[in-house]
């Protein structure tokens, strides 16, 4: 097996040894701190994908491994196998994974004793690893997560939500000016509401019209906030929480006069390198929203949340999380659609969405914040947008999607959005 299977596959068990040990870490964290900076960029693509399908299907490799093993073994052992069988059964070739999982095991200075073990087990999970596979249930998210939502959604709905989330996400992309012409240029599909879907995305910074700033990457869910606001040219518009940019990019591109607010200075780099490609003006703040003064025609708050909705894409998240930050986050939503609406002009409409699966986060804030203000109606006719299903308009007038809508053509994120008018 050549030297960078070997090396691709072991920053695969670092990012799984960081997202599932005693003090968990996102990947993006990880990412972010450098983990994978040292390897060449196929092998830094490799690597995130081996974790990202391992966490996808560690349930079922726990499964299977437990046929072979008695106890499982040091953390980082284990996380080898579980990769090893991820590869097994989707296809990898039995010699190379498993050489390749013993070779990393026999590198390291504590665990090599333990090559023996790993040769062993994936041998036989070779043989019928593959087969058993399918056979077994789509991977169920934690109890933590799994019985909110179940208590939300329902338990057929949740089956249905674990099945988008275990196959996993195509890629999305955003038009800057033309939608159709772009899925003709890359060979994708046309969404029903205008994004341009991907089944394979590959590279992304070599992907034609990236450099020039055609598009840009953001999922279809995510796409419908700014559809929503739907803001006139000219208008002068607040983006609040605007970071990485992604509806910062779409409100500039329909004219409107955008200041994007963040309070990551990090973040809001990024941001500016993202308007930067694609030729897109905003004015740019670094602060805390809630110190933020002025009058806007319109407002769009994608509020700080649990992004229990991004779990297709993200599968980390329900592993290095425990819902123990979700309180404070509820309560600074609050604040936030309070700021904000100081911040609306009246008569402006202002658009609040989080990347949740909770009602807390969305249907919730939205009865409390209409208790709490006596100027603020639900615009439902803001939520009349090309390819969104009237049966996803919830009671108090919100739009509610989730992972398992559009199941048939690769569904999409969890999101809630709600559009409120002033006076």
């Amino acid at each position: 097996m050549a030297e960078t299977g070997v090396d691709a596959r072991k920053a695969a068990v670092f990012l799984l040894d960081g997202i599932l040990g005693d003090e968990p870490r996102l990947m993006s964290e990880m990412l972010a701190a450098g983990a994978l900076d040292k390897l060449a960029p196929e092998d830094r693509a490799r690597a995130q994908r081996l974790a990202t399908q391992t966490l996808r299907g560690l349930e079922r490799a726990d499964r299977l491994l437990q046929k072979h093993m008695n106890k499982y073994p040091p953390l980082t052992v284990h996380n080898v196998l579980r990769v090893g069988t991820v590869e097994l059964c989707q296809g990898g070739a039995a010699h190379g994974v498993v050489n390749a999982m013993v070779n990393l095991v026999a590198r390291h200075n504590r665990l090599a004793n333990l090559k023996g073990l790993v040769n062993a087990v994936l041998r036989k999970v070779a043989a019928d690893g593959p087969e058993a596979w399918d056979a077994l249930r789509a991977p169920r998210l934690p109890k933590w997560l799994r019985g909110p939502l179940v208590e939300a959604w329902g338990a057929e709905a949740m089956a249905a939500m674990e099945a988008a989330h275990f196959a996993g996400a195509p890629l999305d992309l955003t038009a800057k000016k033309d939608p159709a012409a772009l899925a003709e240029a890359l060979g994708g599909t046309l969404l029903p509401t205008g994004s341009v879907r991907l089944a394979e995305g590959g590279q992304v910074s070599t992907m034609p019209g990236f450099e020039a700033g055609d598009w840009w990457v953001q999922d279809a869910a995510a796409a419908l906030p700014a559809q929503v606001l739907n803001p006139d040219k000219g208008m002068q518009v607040l983006d609040l929480c605007a970071a990485p940019g992604g509806k910062t990019m779409q409100l500039a591109s329909m004219g409107a006069q955008v200041t994007a607010v963040d309070n990551s200075a990090p973040r809001m780099k990024r941001l500016a390198e993202n308007l930067a490609r694609v030729q897109l003006p905003a004015k740019k703040l670094t602060q805390d929203v809630r110190a933020l003064s002025g009058s806007y025609d319109a407002i769009m708050l994608d509020a700080p949340c649990s992004a229990t909705g991004t779990m297709r894409r993200h599968p980390d998240l329900p592993h290095a999380k425990d819902g123990a930050e979700f309180g404070a986050l509820i309560g600074l939503q609050s604040e936030l659609i309070d700021q904000a609406w100081d911040l609306l002009k009246p008569g402006g409409r202002m658009v609040f969405c989080t990347c949740s699966l909770l009602p807390d986060e969305g249907e919730v804030q939205i009865d409390e914040a209409l208790e709490r203000h006596g100027d603020m109606t639900v615009d439902t006719a803001a939520l009349d947008v090309a390819g969104v299903d009237p049966a996803w308009i919830t009671s108090e007038g919100g739009l509610r999607l989730r992972p398992d809508y559009w199941s048939d053509i690769g569904g999409m994120d969890g999101f809630y959005i709600a559009a409120l008018r002033k006076g």
